[in-house]
């Protein structure tokens, strides 16, 4: 019996990767072997293995195929999360049936050293297909020819079981494993923001720069009825901190203004980042995020690490040429590094922002930044209320997670960089998560929604994967 058929018999969440830990020891695979031979790496096998055992195909859809509430979603536009209120009624209204296939999920954990450097990484995708999640090869570079890429189509999820119809990376037809990339949502603000701040690097603009925002075609993703006069970094903070979509619009419109769009394209392909494409948007409004907007969860931990700072090469492009994080300048990342570390949506690998809830469960044991917090120690994020009094779990908390989440119905993502407290047991180490479990999935043990309070976006499995990672990241490190 395989220790993957024998996972099944553990307990789920952060009780499974504890469990699995001991089992990890008998493996005897370092990073250098995986790489080298080909061999899956033990952040892969943990991983694949945790993922397995989280059950994600036990959600329960608020949709389901063929439901008034599917039609309506269908009927929508432009991708957009809806408001609290909406989404409180849509879920009260909803009567919740199981999920008709096995979720589409796409992580990735990209471990570094002490320095920054890319030390070993894992990637599982999971879809009908690959029910029980299948790992990734990657080679020296961290990079992968052997996954045929598909645009997130939300119809053809249900009618093609999982499959994908459109290339997002052209040439890999006979490549080993299809999969279809589900939408990155709000987590498609970090090719924005490096876009922007490429610029900055440049001289093309400065982030004091104002900005008039004057759309000149309607949406609602937008808020083209309200064009505003802005700095450039007040709308890249906003972007960034409160994923805030009008000032995502601007940057996007200033982005296709400035003829950037093409050029940020091609740099991500330059880089060997090839799914990450940030294509057909309105340059009238800097809006129409919609399927050909991709992004891969390896794809996204890799400039993720650009960001966060690769002493050297970080790793070798397609053309021969090194990989540095000098694609941006220190100070570039520096705002970048801060406006992640104060973002204020903690609801997806993490939940901090419910601290001491009986649900969801606990995930990422993070900080959660000050500017979001009250004098009553209660979250609120551009008005939205979380109702809990988070100080007792910033007290407790041992790292810090600098990221971004995004959610539509059909979209739940979370990518960041995790770090150790000072005093904490250690670990470093990025962590990206793409999946269809968006507002539409929940849990049977979901409670009632509390009047006044935003609800739970995301389905709690991803909380305790967040968990049972950095549990694994620390015995890790400890253990080097």
């Amino acid at each position: 019996m395989s220790i993957f058929q024998k996972s099944r018999r553990a307990a789920a969440g952060v009780a499974a990767g504890t469990l699995f830990l001991t089992t990890l020891g008998t493996l005897g695979v370092t990073p250098a072997q995986a790489t080298a031979e080909g061999r899956p790496s033990p952040v892969s096998v943990f991983l694949k293995w945790t993922m397995d055992e989280s059950r994600f195909e036990e959600v329960l859809d608020l949709a389901p195929p063929g439901s008034a509430q599917a039609r309506r979603l269908a009927a929508v536009e432009e991708k957009l999360a809806e408001s609290p209120a909406d989404y409180a009624a849509r879920f009260a209204a909803a009567d919740p049936k199981p999920i008709v296939q096995q979720p589409q999920l796409d992580v990735t954990v990209l471990e570094l050293d002490r320095y920054g450097r890319l030390a070993s990484s894992g990637t599982v995708l999971m879809s009908p297909d690959h029910p029980d999640g299948v790992i990734v090869p990657v080679d020296r570079n961290f990079r992968t020819t052997a996954v045929r890429w598909r645009q997130w189509d939300d119809a053809g999820w249900y009618a093609n079981k999982g499959k994908g119809t459109v290339d997002i990376v052209p040439g890999r037809e006979n490549a080993p494993i299809d999969f279809m990339s589900p939408y990155p949502a709000s987590v498609l603000k970090l090719m924005v923001a490096f876009g922007v701040l490429r610029l900055v690097d440049k001289g093309t603009i400065a982030l004091t720069d104002t900005y008039d925002y004057r759309p000149t075609e309607t949406s609602a993703l937008c808020e083209t009825q309200n064009p505003t006069s802005k700095t450039v970094g007040t709308y890249l903070e906003a972007a960034l901190t409160s994923s805030n979509n009008p000032s995502t619009c601007a940057l996007v419109k200033l982005l296709h203004d400035k003829g950037a769009v093409n050029e940020l394209n091609q740099t991500f392909q330059d880089l060997g980042l090839e799914t990450l494409q940030f294509k057909n948007t309105n340059p009238a409004t800097g809006g129409r995020w919609s399927n050909p907007v991709t992004m891969s969860s390896l794809d996204t931990a890799k400039l993720l690490a650009l960001v966060n700072g690769v002493p050297g090469r970080a790793w070798t492009a397609p053309d021969g040429s090194a990989v540095t994080s000098g694609v941006l300048s220190a100070s570039s990342r520096q705002v970048f590094k801060q406006h992640l570390a104060d973002q204020g949506w903690n609801d997806m690998l993490s939940t901090v922002n419910r601290c001491g809830s009986a649900y969801p469960a606990p995930g990422i044991p993070h900080t959660v930044a000050q500017r979001w917090i009250g004098a009553d120690g209660t979250v609120t994020v551009a008005g939205n209320k979380f109702g809990r009094d988070v100080r007792p779990c910033n007290d407790a908390a041992e790292v810090s997670f600098a990221h971004k989440t995004g959610w539509v119905n059909n979209s739940g993502a979370d990518a960041g960089i995790v770090r150790s407290l000072p005093g904490k047991d250690g670990r470093h180490y990025i962590v990206v998560a793409f999946t269809n479990l968006g507002t539409q999935y929940t849990d049977a043990n979901r409670p009632p929604a509390e009047p006044g309070i935003l609800p739970v976006t995301a389905t709690e499995k991803l909380a305790r994967l967040g968990r049972a990672i950095d549990t694994f990241e620390a015995h890790r490190w400890a253990n080097r």
